[in-house]
């Protein structure tokens, strides 16, 4: 008598006494995920379980993890010069005062930094 996955479609190959079923991904593209993708896989998996359990079976979790470090590091790469600008923080205070300057883009970064977090990785 075949078994329901079998029946399915499936196959299985046997490992000594045991039949293990052929399961292959149908996504194999290697995504680059870097700091941000892996806080938003962490939400997820911590925060959101229902949508990450839908997301791993769907197979769209590695592409989406992927595309939210990407929006990040573009949303970061706007906001660090734009409140830079907005607050007076030039190459000219770097050249005569380079401690407060550090001080000030520090600051910007970490408040950049919070926008990303609230704005997109935990929604």
């Amino acid at each position: 008598m075949e078994s329901l996955f079998e029946q399915m479609g499936g196959t299985y190959h046997q490992e000594g006494d045991f039949l293990i079923p052929d399961l292959v991904l149908s996504d194999t593209t290697d995504y680059h995920i870097g700091k941000y993708g892996r806080m938003r896989h962490r939400y997820l998996k911590e925060h959101r379980r229902v949508l990450f359990n839908i997301m791993l079976t769907n197979e769209t979790l590695a592409k989406h993890v992927a595309d939210i470090d990407a929006a990040c590091r573009d949303r970061l790469d706007t906001l660090i010069p734009a409140m830079a600008e907005q607050e007076g923080v030039t190459e000219e205070l770097k050249a005569t005062d380079q401690m407060e300057w550090v001080r000030r883009m520090n600051n910007i970064k970490n408040r950049a930094e919070e926008i990303i977090l609230q704005e997109i990785i935990y929604t």
